[in-house]
């Protein structure tokens, strides 16, 4: 049974323009649910990263609202902030902190008791493997640790909702695979994953559905496993590519 956590209802992003505004997002409406992980594909530019911008709240939309827990999440920012953990595409670390103090910074910012800070800390850098690395300021880390660590902050406070933005680009093979693990593990735990990648063989590891946007436009929102059986249990990179060389075609008849 369904278990809406977030209902993203006609949500539309302009940005305006003397001579050609920009519609980055058009009338996109979707009903994410607890526990899933739900991916956001499509070429660039077809407005995931924009998408994901107004689920953090750091752009509003230009219309069109959004509800978590069937409330709108401009009626009460705070809670709803505080149950949202975000993993950016571009990395924001302090670099100027150590590994355990950009992790205790972000618990203090969310005001958890700080017993609950040392411990949660503790227990993230062990879960992604950074204890050993908590001495070391940011710009001292790899790639990698610096991807381990943006999503250990997104995580501090136990939230609800996490939004994972390109997540693993740019990384080694093998690192990328431990990533992944602990997105699955995130799901186990109930927490609901909102995943935004280029990466096909990564969303259909990952994802429980997945949303396609073109232009600004939803093309489709579908469990993998029903995309994959309705296309001969083909890759979903296949299927995606199939799928916008047929809005291609669209557009020029």
């Amino acid at each position: 049974m369904n278990n809406p956590l977030i209902q993203i209802q006609n949500i539309s992003k302009i940005y305006p323009s003397k001579t050609n505004p920009v519609v980055a997002l058009n009338d996109v409406s979707m009903t994410i649910n607890r526990g899933e992980v739900f991916g956001l594909l499509g070429v660039n530019g077809a407005g995931k990263t924009t998408l994901s911008s107004i689920l953090a709240t750091l752009h509003p939309p230009t219309s069109g609202s959004i509800l978590f827990n069937g409330v709108s999440i401009y009626d009460d920012l705070m809670t709803y902030r505080r149950a949202l953990g975000f993993c950016p595409q571009t990395q924001n670390l302090d670099m100027y902190l150590t590994v355990e103090q950009n992790l205790l910074f972000a618990g203090r910012y969310f005001l958890m008791p700080e017993k609950e800070i040392v411990d949660r800390t503790k227990a993230l850098m062990e879960e992604l493997e950074l204890t050993r690395y908590a001495s070391f300021e940011v710009h001292a880390l790899s790639g990698g640790n610096k991807q381990r660590l943006l999503i250990a902050r997104a995580l501090m406070h136990n939230p609800q909702l996490v939004i994972l933005d390109e997540p693993t680009v740019g990384l080694d093979p093998d690192i990328r695979k431990k990533l992944w693990h602990i997105i699955r593990g995130l799901k186990d735990r109930g927490v609901t994953v909102i995943l935004t990648t280029h990466y096909l063989d990564e969303a259909e590891f990952l994802s429980d559905r997945i949303c396609m946007l073109h232009r600004g436009k939803v093309i489709l929102i579908e469990s993998v496993a029903a995309l994959k059986a309705q296309h001969h249990d083909n890759k979903l990179e296949d299927i995606f590519i199939e799928l916008v060389e047929d809005e291609h075609k669209k557009e020029n008849e």
